[in-house]
């Protein structure tokens, strides 16, 4: 059998296996809504960990933080400092956001936006707006998943034809498994993930360097400004680090996944806990930074994107045995798949439930609402695929808009748990503001403004500003439905 041929059946069984795990671990749960969109609200704190990790750290984990070592050395340590951030405003704001949707039932982002604000044409248009943007975050994950499956062919795959049989399966597990059959099968993506992250950061500098130790201070003589950020008004210096850090702190826990895994918890200690644990996923980051500059010392030159992301994967099929290669790079595809599955079904929910559910008065019973979610996965995940055929070559700028994008929800959320005067229109006045502003510095970028702020965080802060002048001088609106 040929390299290709075993690895890739390596990984087809890594990923199968998974797969079926899941789908026998969840075969005796109940098919409704509660039960399919946010797990029967039941899961505990390590299910919930475990779900909410399997969608934050993903394919970019995997192969972004490599390629942006090696590309972009210190402006990289971004991806784990704003973690910090994260998990100190997570322990404070989600079990608000929890008690608010338990108590009322919630299924979706959508829904939060339509309670709070007293419209479910709001709650429809973020909706639509997040099933979007979700299904552009699939496109990030699918380009990875093509990578990963290229390195395991040995060059002897159409990584394309590999990437459409993987989405598909993909497709028939949301389908069949709901919420917590990807939570089941987020454990073993996790596990898998750790172990492969620490082998690869200890076992790719040793066997160039002798040790990780050695080849970091080879590193730091050949490429001494790889361990420095740029001077504080450069392009991507300490403002843009800070300001970067401040805005994906902020809007961590903002898609849709993460609030259908914070209705899923069975408690508001279980959402508590989860703040506490999530930053052991951290662990994760450090040994792929040592496998990016590896990949830097001894492959240099490389053009920033596929090539620089997966330099570390190619060094390690020119030295470890094939079975190893195939093991990390079953890791890394489900670390797209797992993903990729639970903003599919996010998206698919948000359609049904806020879209056609609450605007349109379709499928609003239990039966109907699970089966046109299902049916929407599929029409979710073909769009995801045509964007991801279509869009390949500016998915930079798709990535920045998506992250930027969902950020925009973060005053709606904060201050429509924690300020009873807000209400609807300044927040969706602050909300389209923020997201022109988002959406105009992404695709027109303006240096010379910005003095190296990311264009992100300039558009919340404007957002923010609109949305607390805007509820300070109108007068306050009797809402709906206010936290408890």
């Amino acid at each position: 059998m040929s390299a290709g041929a075993l690895a890739l059946t390596i990984v087809a069984a890594i990923v199968f296996g998974t797969i079926a795990f899941a789908l026998v671990a969840v075969r005796r749960l109940p098919s409704d809504p509660q039960q399919y969109i946010v797990g029967g609200r039941s899961l505990g704190a390590v299910l919930m960990w475990v779900l909410m990790g399997g969608e934050i750290y993903t394919t970019f984990t995997f192969l972004g933080v490599a390629g942006w070592a090696y590309g972009h050395g210190a402006e990289a340590y971004y991806t784990m400092a704003y973690g910090a951030v994260a998990y100190t405003f997570g322990y404070f704001l989600l079990p608000a956001v929890w008690r608010f949707g338990n108590a009322r039932k919630l299924l979706t982002i959508g829904d939060f936006f339509a309670h709070r604000y007293a419209s479910v044409r709001f709650g429809a248009l973020i909706g639509l707006g997040m099933a979007c943007l979700e299904a552009l975050n699939v496109t990030v994950q699918l380009t990875g998943l093509q990578i990963l499956l290229a390195i395991a062919g040995y060059g002897s795959l159409y990584a394309l034809q590999a990437v459409l049989i993987a989405f598909g399966l993909t497709i028939v597990f949301v389908f069949s498994a709901g919420l917590a059959g990807m939570a089941w099968a987020s454990i073993v993506k996790d596990v898998l993930m750790l172990v492969c992250a620490l082998g690869v950061g200890i076992a790719v500098p040793a066997l160039f360097f002798g040790s990780p130790a050695a080849m970091l201070a080879r590193a730091m003589d050949a490429h001494p400004a790889s361990f420095v950020v740029g001077a504080f008004f450069a392009p991507q210096g300490k403002l843009w680090f800070i300001t970067t850090v401040a805005l994906t702190g902020l809007g961590y826990f903002m898609s849709a996944g993460s609030f259908a895994a914070i209705y899923a918890a069975k408690s508001e200690d279980a959402v508590r806990r989860n703040a506490m644990f999530l930053p052991l996923y951290g662990i994760l980051v450090v040994p792929i930074f040592f496998a990016g500059y590896t990949a830097l010392l001894v492959a240099p030159g490389l053009p920033a994107g596929p090539a620089a992301d997966s330099a570390y994967l190619h060094l390690m099929q020119r030295a470890v045995p094939v079975p190893l290669v195939a093991i990390v790079c079953a890791a890394g595809c489900l670390a797209a798949l797992v993903p990729s599955a639970a903003r599919i079904l996010a998206a698919a929910s948000l359609v049904s439930k806020n879209v056609l559910g609450d605007v349109f008065g379709i499928a609003r019973g239990d039966v109907q609402r699970v089966w046109v979610t299902r049916l929407l996965v599929v029409a979710v995940a073909s769009l995801a695929l045509l964007l991801w055929l279509n869009l390949r070559a500016s998915l930079v700028d798709l990535l920045l808009y998506v992250y930027n994008g969902v950020t925009q929800l973060v005053p709606g959320v904060f201050f429509g748990l924690f300020w009873r005067r807000i209400s609807l229109w300044p927040v969706a006045i602050g909300l389209v503001t923020g997201e022109l502003v988002a959406a105009s510095l992404t695709l027109h970028p303006q240096p010379a403004l910005l003095h190296g702020t990311n264009p992100g965080f300039c558009a919340l802060a404007i957002n923010a500003a609109v949305t607390v002048g805007l509820a300070l001088v109108m007068k306050p609106a009797r809402a709906l439905d206010v936290p408890a």
